[in-house]
C-alpha cells in the first residue's frame, strides 16, 4: 500500500509517494536522491544513518517515512549556514574525527543532538545524580563516549571525535581543560 507524505529535509519541503513500510532511510536515499545518511548496518546498531527529526536525533532506518509525516529532517548536510560548517562539523575536521568518512555524517548528526540533549539537562547512563543543573550535565569525555556509543566508526576515528564533540560543546572563546594526567607516575 502506497501513502503520499510531506518532509522538509534540510529546509526544502518535499512531497513523496512512498510504500508503507519504506524507512525514512530509504525515503531519502532512494526517493529524494538525499544521500548524506548512509546505510551501513539497516538494524539501527551502527548510527551511519542518524539524522535529526524534528531536532531529535534518530537512526532513520528503523523510522518508517509515513511516520516522519509533516516532519522536519535534519541531514548532516543541512546543518551548515551560509556556506560554512556547523561548529561540529569544523571541530571533527580540526580533531582529525574522521578517516573514511563513511560514518562522518551519522557522527555529526548525533553529535548536534547530543548537544541539544546535554543543554536541554537530558541525563544519560553515565551523568552522576543530581549533575548539571540548569546548564545540564558537563559534556565530559565519559559522558560524551556514552552519548555518542549508537554510532560506530570501523577506521577508529573515536579519539578525535570525542575530542571534536568536547570542543564544539565548549563556549566560543573558553580554553579547552588540561588533559588529565596518564596513569604510571611512580
Amino acid at each position: 500500500m502506497d501513502a503520499d507524505i510531506s518532509l522538509t529535509v534540510d529546509g526544502q519541503s518535499h512531497d513523496l509517494r512512498v510504500d508503507t513500510r519504506t524507512t525514512l532511510l530509504d525515503a531519502l536515499r532512494e526517493h529524494l536522491h538525499i544521500t548524506s545518511p548512509k546505510k551501513g548496518c539497516d538494524h539501527g546498531q551502527c548510527g551511519s544513518c542518524t539524522v535529526l527529526l524534528s531536532g531529535r536525533r534518530v537512526v532513520s532506518c528503523l523510522v518508517l517515512a509515513v511516520a516522519a509525516e509533516g516532519a522536519e529532517v535534519t541531514t548532516a548536510a543541512g546543518l551548515g549556514r551560509d556556506g560554512r560548517p556547523h561548529r561540529v562539523q569544523q571541530a571533527l575536521v580540526e580533531h582529525d574525527g574522521l578517516q573514511c568518512g563513511y560514518c562522518t555524517p551519522g557522527q555529526v548528526c548525533s553529535a548536534v543532538g547530543v548537544l541539544d540533549e546535554a543543554a536541554a539537562g537530558w541525563p544519560s547512563a553515565v551523568t552522576p545524580p543530581g549533575a548539571g543543573g540548569d546548564g545540564g550535565p558537563a559534556l565530559t569525555a565519559a559522558e560524551i563516549r556514552e552519548r555518542m556509543s549508537g554510532n560506530l566508526c570501523r577506521c577508529g576515528a573515536y579519539a578525535g571525535i570525542v575530542a571534536a564533540v568536547e570542543e564544539a560543546a565548549r563556549p566560543a572563546g573558553e580554553a579547552p581543560a588540561a588533559p588529565a594526567p596518564r596513569g604510571g607516575g611512580r
